[in-house]
């Protein structure tokens, strides 16, 4: 005779793409607390190598969910080198993992990748939705935009897909916050710029509950901007996040300073001086709660 399991179903399975920075462990953390087979494809030692399509296929082949976070680094210099790696380490996994679908005989059942914020235009006057927001000019948006293109060009039809337009994701152990924390800890955590520039931004915990939702929610696919209802200037975010530990002042930063600095440790001030002004229209509207909704309660948490 048989356990009390011998008939129960085998565990559900999500395939992580290049899932090993701070949002791709935070994802790996919560679905594996969730009882889930995980299957990671990265160029880390001991995961499935993105050089073994024969073993990605068999990651994707019956899974339940497929979350693409692959791509270099933004965090350097513009320079043709990095242009064309930061290019093709987007590009050429999604086609990798839209030609290892194909090959599936049971492909997966929803594709999330990743995307991001920076393809709409700098604004300054009102905030980008999904249906009436502006796609942007320059490096970063050509990027944006053709990751997004060989995503939804690949010929998966029996694979729902959906793109997320990732904002700064904000979260305690790592990210953008180790920096934010430095400056201030350092006096420096005055307003970066001008200060006017939008800063959109998403808790991690959030952004891990929009990959839950758009996977229980059978009807939903397309491109979502995944960033909080709250978007603030740049001044007024640098003092919420001052006041979270505790400190009232912060020395400015003048753009011809963060050029300089820029230029120093070899990044771009675009990361900082554009206006990213991101409103998550499609998943209020669909019904998506907030556990953090404004940056207060996000910075109470984190700093906590």
């Amino acid at each position: 005779m048989g356990g009390p399991n011998r008939f129960s179903p085998p565990p559900r399975k999500i395939a992580l793409a290049g899932a090993t920075g701070f949002i791709g462990e935070a994802l790996s953390e919560r679905y594996r607390q969730k009882g889930y087979e995980i299957k990671m494809i990265s160029r880390r030692p001991g995961h499935i190598s993105w050089d073994d399509p024969a073993a990605i296929t068999e990651a994707l082949n019956r899974a339940d969910l497929l979350v693409n976070l692959a791509g270099r680094s933004v965090n350097c210099r513009y320079n043709e080198q990095n242009r064309r790696e930061i290019m093709e380490s987007r590009t050429t996994t999604t086609q990798t993992l839209g030609e290892a679908i194909a090959d599936c005989s049971h492909p997966p059942k929803l594709w999330i990748n990743s995307g991001t914020a920076t393809i709409y235009r700098d604004a300054r006057d009102r905030p980008m939705t999904e249906e009436q927001g502006e796609l942007g000019s320059g490096f970063s948006v050509e990027v944006a935009k053709a990751w997004e293109e060989t995503f939804f060009a690949a010929n998966t039809p029996s694979t729902r897909k959906a793109v997320l337009r990732i904002a700064i994701a904000l979260g305690r152990g790592g990210g953008v916050m180790t920096p934010y924390i430095n400056l201030i800890r350092f006096g420096l955590g005055g307003k970066q710029g001008p200060g006017s520039q939008r800063f959109s931004w998403v808790h991690i915990d959030d952004l891990c509950r929009m990959v839950e939702f758009l996977e229980k929610r059978t009807d939903l696919s397309g491109a979502f901007n995944a960033s909080a209802p709250e978007q603030v200037t740049n001044a007024e975010q640098m003092r919420t996040m001052r006041e979270a530990y505790g400190r009232r002042f912060g020395l400015p930063a003048p753009a011809w300073m963060l050029k300089a600095g820029a230029a120093v440790i070899r990044t771009e001030t675009e990361l900082i001086l554009k206006s990213r002004w991101v409103a998550p229209e499609r998943l209020i509207r669909e019904g998506f709660e907030f556990h953090y909704p404004t940056l207060r309660e996000a910075m109470k948490e984190i700093a906590r």
